[in-house]
């Protein structure tokens, strides 16, 4: 007989407890008299001035895990540039602190190339992923001159040649190619799949590559792989690298020159403290698929840089019991923080009170205000009998958090706060109501 699911509000057994994903966020510590505490700022502090639901991102956090990824990269002797995934955080105050490390930007629209450049990236820095690049975003990075292209189609390389020769331009461009290897990560954000829309089929990259050093206003480089997002194994990463690896040889015996390899981002957290590969064991297996290739490496880190860094601050609106479930309702809702009802994606929810943090526990679903059932940050969760106006942060928030974040329900778009060490500042306001329907006509036949 095939076994049968825990009964729906059966005690959840392997979920961390706030000890253990404080000891795992060494970012994150409990004071018994100021409670959470992010880098050295009191969290209610920063509720209290800014209200709720609001973002709270640690800069010194977001430096020390760049730091960690590229030192792990010159240890391991990779000659290895870091690009930002913008889509991960895209606040210019987020991008301009990754530039003043060093890092150039990884973009997928022309709104993303806009930032970089107004955040202060160099346009050669820049590099332009996605599968639906249009003529218009095609025409800005040509007369931006950014430093790479990832063209992800033999449709795409067509209307690119011919942007460029008309503009008097080079491209200069990698071949995204698809590996076809499953990232084992959440259907949704894998990329490197045969099925998935990404890339070209890697047994047609050698053939396309070819037909790309002939096409007038084509420059072409090196090649380009992401194979998804939250991937919690090298495994995946290894057979992809290996490969692009094999391709770059098979070219270079035919003839064609190969300088850079772009190998994409993906690297997960352990937002439940699930073990996690980290900065070491990435570039271990990047070393063991190009250390004899010659090859300039090109890496995509969002999440693992920003995710850890940030928190959602919010306060319980009110609870409640119904048919034998408790529920603890939220201000913040799925308008801000989707990644749970888009892709069941679990955070952890901690209290920002000390007092709180370590009082008897019991299971509780956290929900959001919002008018539907999917608005629901998790389920049969362990928490203390929170009362009203009692304040927690939903943790390893940086990335796909405010980024994804709606209007829906007329609901205004939350702050965000920037905290570096002891001090901390608004890097947006709250959104007024009245923004809310600003730019808005209602035509004469309406009215």
């Amino acid at each position: 007989m095939a076994p049968t699911s825990p009964p729906r509000h059966a005690p959840p057994t392997d979920d961390p407890t706030v000890a253990e994903l404080l000891a795992a966020r060494p970012h994150l510590t409990m004071h018994a008299m100021d409670g959470l505490v992010l880098e050295s700022v009191p969290l209610n502090r920063i509720a209290d001035a800014a209200g709720t639901p609001t973002w709270v991102y640690g800069a010194g956090t977001m430096r020390a895990r760049y730091r960690s990824l590229a030192q792990a990269l010159a240890t391991a002797g990779l000659n290895a540039e870091l690009h930002y995934a913008m889509k991960a955080n895209d606040h210019l105050a987020v991008i301009r602190l990754f530039a003043a490390e060093g890092a150039g930007a990884d973009v997928v629209s022309e709104g993303e190339l806009r930032r970089a450049r107004a955040a202060g990236i160099p346009p050669a820095h820049i590099v332009f992923s996605g599968v639906g690049k249009s003529e218009r975003d095609l025409r800005l990075a040509l007369a931006e001159d950014i430093g790479q292209i990832n063209v992800e189609s033999a449709e795409e390389l067509d209307m690119l040649s011919a942007l460029a020769a008309g503009m008097g331009r080079i491209a200069r461009i990698a071949l995204r190619v698809n590996p076809d290897v499953d990232a084992a990560t959440h259907a949704k954000i894998a990329t490197g799949r045969a099925g998935d829309k990404f890339g070209i089929p890697w047994a047609d990259a050698a053939a396309l590559y070819a037909r790309a050093a002939a096409l007038p206003g084509i420059a072409p480089t090196g090649l380009a792989t992401h194979i998804g997002s939250q991937i919690l194994s090298l495994a995946p990463f290894r057979a992809a690298y290996a490969r692009i690896a094999a391709l770059v040889a098979g070219l270079r015996v035919a003839g064609q020159s190969v300088e850079t390899v772009d190998c994409g981002g993906g690297l997960g957290i352990p937002y439940r403290n699930e073990p996690a590969p980290g900065p070491n064991g990435l570039a271990g297996a990047l070393r063991a698929a190009f250390h004899n290739l010659d090859v300039r490496l090109k890496l995509e880190p969002g999440r693992w840089l920003v995710a850890p860094a940030g928190v959602l601050l919010s306060t319980v609106v009110l609870t409640r019991q119904t048919a034998g479930t408790r529920f603890v309702v939220l201000d913040a809702a799925m308008n801000d923080l989707i990644r749970p009802a888009m892709y069941d994606a679990w955070h952890a929810v901690v209290p920002l009170s000390a007092a709180d943090a370590v009082a008897p526990v019991t299971p509780a679903d956290i929900v959001g205000p919002v008018c539907e059932s999917g608005d629901t940050f998790a389920r049969n969760r362990l928490l203390p009998l929170l009362a009203r106006n009692a304040r927690v942060a939903i943790l390893d928030a940086g990335a796909y958090g405010s980024v994804m974040s709606s209007t829906y329900n007329a609901r205004p778009l939350a702050a965000e706060i920037m905290v570096d060490g002891a001090r901390w500042a608004v890097i947006r306001d709250r959104q007024t109501h009245a923004a809310l329907w600003q730019g808005e006509r209602v035509p004469d036949f309406v009215a």
